[in-house]
């Protein structure tokens, strides 16, 4: 019997002819933002092999690699998230889906990789060129239910996790799935029967949050109440019009900062904009509208970095 996950809560659905509308360029009655941006993609700043090859004496350090990507040290360890590192973020070559902004340092950069922890199965976020040249032996933290395909593509140290529940994958350091408000699918014919989820990563004293794809959702008040507060959040801004469609998958900048304030974040990080176009929205209109929602929150720890930008976490 095939296993499919869904959301777990009522939420605005979109079909096939929802996307056939949009792709035709139908009026889909978008509001417009009264702010202004440019369509240039993040800014970018090269990531030294040497800046990155020893951990910290303590606590965290956090390079954003571009979309969801990210290199995660700390706790005698060295971590990946969802990372991306092929040029298209597609199962083909399509010009549409092809990478903007390089990744600030090449695969074979980085320290030796002791796990990567992957979100969900969407092209933008489980990379199998990339897994492939990490090594098929690579230790993998998953979203529940993708074991068996990866499993099938040879990759032999996998583990899923449903949400809420946890894993020590190094003495000291959990890693607990998060849940979001998303759906997953490689081809027409799979759609969501793998899982969705965030990660908060729980070491050296400090609790980071990577959130992962998501629409907003009552989950982020629970995950709030269990892990607020949360030190350091990566948090998406990105891939929101036209709102008929992405409504029921990811955030607005504005639902972000509600994000940040539900979860219980002391800083955050901004992510999923800038690297690939996979929206109708102005590629820097994500981080402008970001400062503008902070602003009237009061808010100044949600930062905006350059691909290839370091934050630390002490």
């Amino acid at each position: 019997m095939i296993r499919r996950f869904s959301n777990p809560w009522p939420h605005p659905q979109h079909g096939f002819l929802d996307i056939a509308r949009w792709k035709m360029g139908k009026d889909l009655g978008e509001p417009v933002w009264n702010g202004v941006a440019s369509d240039d993609p993040a800014p970018w700043r090269a990531l030294s092999k040497e800046e990155i090859a020893s951990l910290p004496n303590e606590g965290w350090r956090v390079s954003w690699l571009g979309h969801a990507s990210f290199l995660v040290q700390g706790a005698g360890l060295n971590l990946l998230i969802d990372p991306v590192f092929s040029d298209y973020c597609a199962p083909l070559p399509l010009r549409g889906l092809k990478r903007l902004v390089e990744t600030p340092c090449k695969l074979e950069d980085l320290p030796k990789i002791d796990f990567v922890l992957l979100t969900h199965g969407h092209y933008d976020h489980l990379d199998l060129p990339t897994l492939r040249k990490l090594g098929k032996d690579v230790p993998i933290v998953i979203a529940d239910g993708h074991k068996g395909w990866l499993g099938r593509r040879g990759f032999g140290n996998v583990r899923e996790v449903p949400w809420f529940e946890s894993v020590e994958i190094a003495a000291g350091v959990i890693v607990t799935a998060t849940p979001a408000q998303h759906f997953t699918a490689r081809t027409p014919w799979d759609r969501n029967r793998g899982h969705w989820c965030g990660w908060i990563i729980e070491g050296a004293g400090k609790r980071l949050w990577h959130a992962g794809d998501s629409a907003w959702c009552p989950a982020f008040e629970e995950i709030g109440r269990r892990f607020s507060p949360i030190d350091l959040g990566m948090i998406p801004i990105g891939a929101y019009n036209p709102r008929a469609i992405m409504e029921s998958v990811h955030v607005t900048p504005e639902e972000a900062v509600e994000v940040f304030k539900a979860t219980g974040c002391r800083r955050a990080i901004a992510m999923h904009w800038g690297t690939f176009r996979l929206t109708d929205e102005p590629m820097s209109e994500p981080p402008a509208r970001l400062r503008e929602a902070c602003e009237k929150a009061g808010i100044t720890t949600f930062e905006v970095l350059p691909v290839g930008g370091v934050v630390t976490c002490e």
